[in-house]
């Protein structure tokens, strides 16, 4: 479901749901940038316990809250634990023999437990007639529940902790239980395929609660804690095989015989909340929760195999960690199904695990401004004109709009209405960006409304052809950009038979974080990044380039990494992801830079690269810079 949605629309989202080199979605806290010159943003994550409210209705909504505050903790809150906001949404069969007495119940637990936390509920949602009743009679209750949303302030939006496992050798894994008393399995996924839902629920403590939160976050803002993640739903197992999903490198080598516990069963699939953390020096992380009277267990460490190994006492237990991910995905790909179709939901499910990220950066690149004479502050005129086209419903102009600021360009906004009405000229516009969205809805197909609007009106397309007819210009066109450029055929002019944009292979919107390979090419923008591999977002529904011609016909300088789906999102013939024209000037292409110019902008980077101010993307923009530079020189 996450890949149907555009996750990286206005360049702002710097947690989103999947993560790690495999993109699975795993992450249970999002987060969104302030602008794009700072490090703050808002987080969000929701908990629920739907069947641990049919045991207790009091209890399903103190483990509500409490999961929420588990997923949003991974991170950095500015104001801690104090800072965040919920919203109830109540989900209740009223009017049913006990059902408003538990409501009444569970509302309250809930107003209680944020009592003793110290946050505040200040909004939220009803949802009270939750009963079907059948013309045969019967009646079908949906389970009393709350949905919790958490909302609070991030302080760097660099530093959120994610649920995978880092490939570093015999670095330890700790768990932090957070309930008290006996492990349960009320409410829980072994309950359930038990056929019992079980009687008594895990108990929780309000003071503990603020207590490990806001160590957890200092442990987290020091970058102490390499990887997290909550225990929950399937339990400790399930948690520890999550965190070893996204990652093809890794491993762990883990022994329970700390737990007073000792039975098995109960270790690995009790659901009471708690957390799994990733750290390099655990004897520094044990003795400072130790000072904050916070239990821990270590559990072992991280091996660079792909096995993890459970050991309690005498009993050895090895789980394949590939063939475990293969069942976890499964459910994925029977509702993928009838979505994409029998054929694109087997070859996704079949090669998810081969799609790994790659990156290949230029020896010289150092990730820094200064590199590329850049100053993110300037507030001068650089007197280097580029201009954002846009047309109702376009969505990526204001992430387009600071790249280009960023890479050195005076940026102008101009609206279509202002090409119509001949209030721009674009005579003293160098670089013109076509930017991405849904132009009109795209109710006509992709680009055709935007289209329409150059070829149908007199002014519009005199500008347009004009601009085009000049040496000394540069264009772009992204996702709608590119659908609009292929559509006015202002690549390949010279061809009879024209390319054009299709629906996706798999009929519907393609959302993801991929992997492109830059070619050798002749492009002013992506010439000096050849031989590179990056990654960056997709986000269309209409995204495969079709060509009449062989391959040999057209320029290519961008390639999505594999042919196969849903490396290839769309089908594109010759796994093109862009295609320029044969002087290298104009170029079309689907993915959208623009929103992965910084580290934090990634649903993966490279972890080596730490420190990285600017990812190579920029650098596309800064040769358009020096380009139009040299040429106006000469001018």
């Amino acid at each position: 479901l996450t890949n149907k949605v555009d996750r990286s629309v206005t360049g702002k989202v710097a947690k989103q749901q999947t993560c790690g080199p495999l993109q699975l979605p795993l992450n249970n806290v999002a987060i969104m940038a302030i602008d794009y010159q700072g490090v703050k943003g808002v987080a969000t994550a929701i908990g629920h316990a739907p069947v641990a409210g049919l045991v207790n209705a009091e209890a399903g909504s103190i483990l509500s809250v409490t999961e929420a505050l588990t997923n949003i903790i991974w991170a950095p809150l500015t104001y801690g634990l104090k800072g965040i906001s919920l919203s109830a949404n109540w989900m209740w069969p009223c009017k049913n023999n006990g059902e408003d007495a538990r409501l009444y119940k569970a509302v309250k637990a809930v107003s209680d437990f944020c009592i003793q936390l110290g946050i505040n509920v200040p909004t939220g949602k009803d949802s009270l007639s939750m009963t079907q009743k059948y013309p045969d009679g019967d009646i079908v209750y949906s389970p009393g529940t709350v949905i919790i949303s958490a909302a609070a302030e991030v302080d760097n939006i660099r530093q959120c902790v994610e649920p995978v496992i880092k490939p570093i050798n015999k670095s330890k894994l700790l768990y932090i239980g957070l309930s008290k008393g006996d492990y349960t399995f009320a409410g829980s996924s072994f309950g359930q395929i038990m056929n019992n839902i079980g009687g008594i629920t895990p108990e929780i403590e309000a003071d503990y609660i603020v207590r490990v939160f806001e160590t957890i976050q200092g442990l987290i803002k020091k970058n102490h804690i390499l990887a997290g993640h909550d225990v929950s739903s399937g339990g400790l197992i399930t948690c520890m095989l999550e965190m070893l999903f996204a990652d093809n490198r890794t491993g762990a080598q883990i022994l329970l015989d700390e737990y007073e516990d000792q039975d098995l069963v109960r270790l690995l699939f009790n659901e009471n909340p708690g957390f799994i953390i990733q750290v390099e020096n655990d004897n520094v992380i044990e003795d400072l929760l130790k000072n904050e009277n916070i239990s821990c267990i270590t559990l072992g460490e991280v091996l660079l195999k792909r096995e993890l190994i459970i050991s309690l006492n005498d009993q050895k237990i090895e789980f394949d960690i590939n063939e475990l991910r293969d069942v976890w995905f499964s459910t994925s790909y029977l509702l993928d199904r009838k979505q994409s179709g029998e054929a694109l939901a087997l070859e996704r499910y079949s090669t998810y695990k081969e799609n790994s990220l790659e990156f290949e950066f230029n020896s010289n690149f150092t990730g820094k401004f200064n590199q590329f004479n850049i100053d993110p502050k300037r507030r001068n005129k650089t007197r280097v004109k580029a201009a954002i086209i846009r047309e109702k419903g376009v969505n990526g102009d204001r992430e387009m709009a600071y790249m280009l600021y960023l890479a050195g360009f005076d940026v102008k906004d101009v609206h279509m209405t202002d090409l119509i009405s001949g209030r721009e000229t674009l005579k003293n516009i160098n670089f013109i960006v076509f930017v991405g969205g849904f132009s009109n809805s795209d109710v006509l197909g992709s680009a055709k409304g935007w289209a329409g609007a150059f070829l149908f009106n007199e002014r519009a397309k005199k500008t347009l052809d004009d601009f085009y007819k000049r040496e000394d210009t540069l264009s772009l066109g992204i996702c709608n950009g590119c659908q609009l450029m292929v559509e006015l055929d202002l690549i390949y002019p010279e061809h009879k038979a024209k390319p054009k944009m299709a629906l996706n292979d798999s009929h519907k919107f393609e959302s993801s974080f991929l992997g492109l390979s830059i070619l050798d090419n002749n492009s002013v923008l992506f010439k000096s990044l050849s031989g590179t591999k990056l990654a960056a977002y997709v986000a269309h529904g209409e995204g495969k380039f079709v060509f009449p011609y062989k391959e040999g016909n057209y320029l290519i300088p961008v390639k999505y990494s594999k042919d196969t789906y849903p490396a290839n999102p769309n089908g594109s013939m010759f796994d093109a992801a862009a295609i320029v024209s044969e002087n290298g000037r104009h170029l079309a292409m689907m993915p959208h830079i623009e929103r992965a110019y910084f580290p934090w902008q990634c649903a993966y980077y490279p972890e080596d690269r730490k420190n990285d101010d600017i990812t190579p993307w920029i650098e596309a923009f800064v040769n358009a810079r020096e380009w139009i530079k040299s040429v106006s020189s000469k001018q």
